[in-house]
C-alpha cells in the first residue's frame, strides 16, 4: 500500500489471494467446545483434527471421513446443533495487500453527504444495505437522526470534513480538559501528516482494553494500536444518523487503555449534558458496580445506553454490554453470519450488526476499514438517533423492542441482525404515528 502522510501502517487480519483450492478439511466455530464439536462430528461423520483458536476452545478444524463428500459435511455440520459457522479449510497464498482492502474503500468517487463532500465508498458501502438504511430513508424522510449521542472513546478528529458540522465540544478526561481531539495523542516529530484521501484498513486486536482495536503497528514509528478508533466509531454514527450531534468524550488513550474512573466521569459528564444515547465501544475488565450504577441513572435520566459485545469469540458476560439496561451488540459479516470474533449469547448480545470491513471516518480527512465489535455498536447507536427523529421520547425500553425487530439469526445473535426500516416501522407504530 502506499501511504501519503500518515507515518502509523496498519494491516486488516492476514491478506489473502483468492483462494486456489480446498484442502478437504473444515473449520467449525462452535458452542460447547471441544466436547460440542466432538458431538457435531459424530453426527456429520468427521474427525477432530486440532484446535485453531487455543484456549478459547471455540474454532477447530475438522476432517471429514474418507467416504463422505466435503460438501455434505459441511452441510451437516451447518444444521447440527450448537454449530456457529462452517466454513472450507481453503488454500490461499499471501499477497499484495491491496486485493484484501474491501472494494467500498478504494471507490473515492466525491459525492455530497449532508454538507460535505465524502467518498462513494462511505455511503453506498454494502453494510448501509444491510441494515436497510435506504429502505428506512424512503419510507421515513424525516429520519434522518436527532438528540445528541455521547461516545466514550479516544476521542476524534474534530477537523475532519464529514464530522465537523456535526461535532460537540466534548471533553478530555486523559488530559482534564475541554475538548476531545485525538490528533496530538501522538508525537509526530513537529511533523503532522498531511491530509490524504488514501485509505488505510484497521482489524480486531484483543490484547488491547477497547473492544475493537486497529491492528499492530507494523513499521514501528507509531506506538498507539488504537489510535483513531473514536474517529471511526463516529463515523459510522454520522454515516446512519446524518443530523444527529456527536458528543465525544475521551476516556481512553491511543493505546487502547483507559482508566475506570475517566470511564464514570465521562458516564456523569453524558448525563449533565443530557445526552441522549451513549455509545460504549469498549469492553471493562470485568463487573463494575460503579459503572453499573452510573448506567442505572443514565437511564433513569431517559439515555438510551449501548455497548460492543467484545472480539473475544467466546459466549460469556461482557461489560458492560451484559448489564440489563444496555443493549449489546454482536457483529456480523456481510453474508449475515455472526463473525468468529464475536462473543455471542443471549447474555450480552441483544442485536448484532456489521462489523466486518466497515468503511468510514479516520484522522486527518482520510477513511478507513474496520473489524470488530466497536464497529457494530455504532449502527445501533446511529439507529436509535433516528428512531427520536420519529418521536423524542424514545427511551430504553422503546429503542429496545424496536430494534428487536430485526433479521432473524440463531439465537446466539440476539433478537438478530439489526434492521434500521423495521425498528423505525415498529417506533413509528408503538408511538402513534
Amino acid at each position: 500500500m502506499r501511504h501519503r502522510g500518515l507515518l502509523c501502517l496498519f494491516f486488516a487480519f492476514v491478506f489473502w489471494n483468492a483462494p486456489v483450492l480446498a484442502a478437504g478439511r473444515l473449520i467449525v466455530h462452535v458452542q460447547g467446545g471441544l466436547s460440542g464439536i466432538q458431538t457435531a462430528c459424530l453426527l456429520a461423520g468427521c474427525t477432530v483434527t486440532e484446535s485453531i483458536d487455543g484456549a478459547l476452545g471455540q474454532v477447530f478444524l475438522v476432517t471429514p471421513l474418507n467416504f463422505l463428500n466435503l460438501t455434505t459435511v459441511l452441510q451437516m455440520l451447518s444444521n447440527a446443533i450448537g454449530v456457529i459457522d462452517v466454513e472450507p479449510d481453503l488454500v490461499a497464498n499471501l499477497t499484495d495487500s491491496s486485493r484484501s482492502v474491501p472494494p467500498a474503500l478504494s471507490d473515492s468517487t466525491p459525492v455530497t453527504y449532508y454538507g460535505a463532500t465524502v467518498p462513494e465508498g462511505y455511503v453506498q458501502q454494502p453494510a448501509t444495505q444491510i441494515v436497510r438504511l435506504p429502505d428506512a430513508s424512503a419510507a421515513f424522510p424525516g429520519a434522518e437522526g436527532a438528540g445528541v449521542v455521547a461516545v466514550i472513546d479516544t476521542g476524534v478528529d474534530p477537523n475532519h470534513p464529514a464530522l465537523a458540522g456535526v461535532l460537540l465540544p466534548g471533553y478530555d478526561f486523559t488530559r482534564n480538559r475541554g475538548g476531545a481531539d485525538e490528533t496530538s495523542d501522538i508525537d509526530w516529530g513537529g511533523v503532522v501528516p498531511a491530509s490524504s484521501s488514501q485509505p488505510v484498513w484497521t482489524s480486531p486486536n484483543t490484547a488491547a482494553n477497547v473492544s475493537q482495536s486497529t491492528a499492530a503497528v507494523v513499521d514501528g514509528d507509531c506506538p498507539a494500536s488504537d489510535f483513531g478508533h473514536g474517529t471511526m466509531v463516529a463515523g459510522i454514527i454520522h454515516l446512519v444518523a446524518p443530523t444527529t450531534k456527536i458528543l465525544p468524550l475521551k476516556s481512553f488513550h491511543a493505546d487502547g487503555t483507559g482508566y475506570t474512573s475517566d470511564i464514570l466521569r465521562a458516564i456523569y459528564y453524558a448525563i449533565a449534558q443530557r445526552a441522549n444515547v451513549l455509545n460504549m465501544s469498549f469492553t471493562l475488565p470485568g463487573y463494575s458496580r460503579e459503572v453499573a450504577t452510573a448506567l442505572d441513572l443514565a437511564t433513569g435520566t431517559g439515555m438510551i445506553l449501548v455497548a460492543a459485545a467484545g472480539n473475544s469469540g467466546q459466549e460469556a458476560m461482557a461489560y458492560p454490554a451484559s448489564l440489563w439496561d444496555v443493549m449489546g451488540v454482536g457483529s456480523t459479516n456481510n453474508d449475515g453470519h455472526l463473525s468468529t470474533f464475536s462473543n455471542y449469547g443471549s447474555q450480552v448480545v441483544w442485536v448484532a450488526a456489521p462489523g466486518e470491513g466497515i468503511i468510514t471516518t479516520y484522522p486527518f480527512s482520510t477513511y478507513a476499514a474496520g473489524w470488530g465489535t466497536s464497529f457494530s455498536a455504532p449502527f445501533v447507536s446511529g439507529t436509535v438517533a433516528l428512531l427520536l427523529s420519529i418521536n423524542r421520547s424514545c427511551d430504553q425500553y422503546g429503542s429496545s423492542q424496536a430494534t428487536a425487530h430485526a433479521q432473524p439469526m440463531n439465537a446466539n445473535a440476539g433478537h438478530g441482525q439489526l434492521d434500521a426500516y423495521q425498528a423505525i416501522e415498529a417506533w413509528s407504530q408503538a408511538a402513534g404515528h
